[in-house]
C-alpha cells in the first residue's frame, strides 16, 4: 500500500477565482498546491477584451504573491469576436468560455439560443487560430435533464467545426461520457465533487447547501460512468475542480448560491478516491498529463508530495465553507517542491 505519491505539475482546468477580496482569499489556496489553472472569465462585468484579460491576470498575480503558479486566462464568449481581434489576443489566452445565457453564476450575458450561423464567424476564427472552446453545457429545461438536452448542441458544434477543440466542462452524466467517444474533437473536465456525490447526497436528507452546484449532481449510474473514465485516466478527460467560492451567508440562505469550494482540499481527496479504487497510478495523468497534451501547455515545475496520513478538513477558509468541512481525509499534503 502506497505511503506517499508525487504529483508533477498538478493542474486545475476549471477554476473560479472571483475578484477583489474573494480573489485575495482564494487565489493563494490554489496557487500553493497547483502549477496552473484555467481561470473562468464570468466576473461582473465579464472578461471580454484584451485590456480586461491582462488586468485580471495582473490582479491574480498580485493576489498569489510569490507562489509559482500560471493562470491560463480565458475570455467570455461573444459572437462578435472576429479573426482580427482573436489573432491580436491569441498569445494572451488559453481558451474562450461559452455560457448559455443565465444558466449559472454571472452568465446573464451568455449565448441565447444556438444559431450556428450567428456563431460561425467566431468559431471558424477560433478553429483557424487553434483556440479551444470551453462550454458550460446545459439547457434551460428540467434541472436533471439540462446536460443531456445540451448534447445535441455539442454534437452539432463538433461536426460543424471539426478542427475546433471543444471542452465539455464539468460533465455529470453517462450520456456526456458516451459523447466523448463519438467525436474526435470533444474533450471533458470532471470535478472532484461529481466523482464523490450524487443528488441524494445534496437533497436526499437534510439539504446540504455546500454541495449545491450547477450542473447539479446526478444519479448513481452517472457517477459510475464519470468514475470509470477518470480512474482509467481516459486521455480525453482531465481534472477541473469548478471550485466556486461563495460567502457562507449566500450559501446558507434562501436562494442558495450554486458552487462547491474544493480548491485547497482537492489533491488529498483525489488521492483518497483513487486509492480506494486501486488507481493511484492513474492520478498523475488525470490531474496533469492529459491536460498538458490537450491544451498543449507546459506548466511551471512543481512537485506535490502527498502522504497517507489523516487530515482534518477545515470548517472554513475565511468566510468560505469547503466541501466536507469538519470531516477527515486519509491523505494530506506533506511537501511542495518547486524546481
Amino acid at each position: 500500500m502506497a505511503k506517499e505519491i508525487i504529483i508533477d505539475k498538478p493542474l486545475d482546468m476549471h477554476l473560479h477565482l472571483r475578484d477583489t477580496q474573494m480573489l485575495n482569499l482564494v487565489a493563494p489556496l490554489s496557487a500553493k498546491y497547483f502549477s496552473g489553472a484555467i481561470i473562468m472569465p464570468n466576473l461582473i462585468p465579464p472578461v471580454t477584451d484584451k485590456d480586461m484579460l491582462i488586468a485580471y491576470r495582473e490582479r491574480i498575480k498580485k493576489a498569489i504573491g510569490d507562489e509559482i503558479f500560471k493562470p491560463y486566462m480565458t475570455l467570455f464568449f461573444k459572437s462578435d469576436y472576429d479573426y482580427k481581434f482573436l489573432e491580436s489576443i491569441k498569445d494572451e489566452l488559453s481558451a474562450i468560455k461559452l455560457y448559455p445565457a443565465g444558466i449559472t453564476t454571472n452568465s446573464e450575458g451568455g449565448v441565447e439560443g444556438f444559431d450556428i450561423e450567428k456563431l460561425k464567424p467566431t468559431l471558424e476564427a477560433m478553429s483557424e487560430l487553434n483556440i479551444p472552446l470551453c462550454i458550460h453545457g446545459e439547457s434551460n429545461g428540467f434541472v436533471m435533464d439540462r446536460e443531456a438536452e445540451f448534447i445535441p448542441i455539442y454534437e452539432k458544434l463538433a461536426s460543424s467545426f471539426p478542427k475546433l477543440k471543444i471542452i465539455m466542462e464539468h460533465i455529470t452524466t453517462a450520456k456526456s461520457v458516451e459523447a466523448l467517444e463519438r467525436y474526435e474533437n470533444l474533450y471533458a473536465t470532471i470535478t472532484l465533487h461529481h466523482l464523490l456525490i450524487t443528488l441524494d447526497d445534496v437533497a436526499g436528507g437534510m439539504l446540504k447547501p455546500h454541495l449545491f452546484c450547477k450542473p447539479i449532481a446526478k444519479r448513481p449510474e452517472d457517477r459510475k460512468a464519470l468514475l470509470k473514465v477518470a480512474l482509467s485516466a481516459h486521455p480525453k478527460v482531465m481534472f477541473g475542480s469548478d471550485s466556486a467560492p461563495h460567502p457562507k451567508h449566500t450559501k446558507e440562505a434562501p436562494g442558495c448560491a450554486a458552487g462547491v469550494f474544493t480548491a485547497p482540499i482537492a489533491l488529498p481527496l483525489l488521492a483518497e478516491l483513487f486509492e480506494e479504487h486501486n488507481a493511484l497510478d492513474k492520478l498523475q495523468d488525470f490531474i496533469s498529463t492529459n491536460a498538458q497534451k490537450i491544451y498543449n501547455i507546459t506548466p511551471p515545475s512543481k512537485l506535490v508530495i502527498l502522504q497517507k496520513k489523516q487530515m482534518d478538513i477545515p470548517l472554513s477558509y475565511g468566510d468560505i465553507v469547503p466541501m466536507m468541512a469538519g470531516e477527515k481525509c486519509s491523505w494530506r499534503i506533506k511537501e511542495i517542491k518547486v524546481k
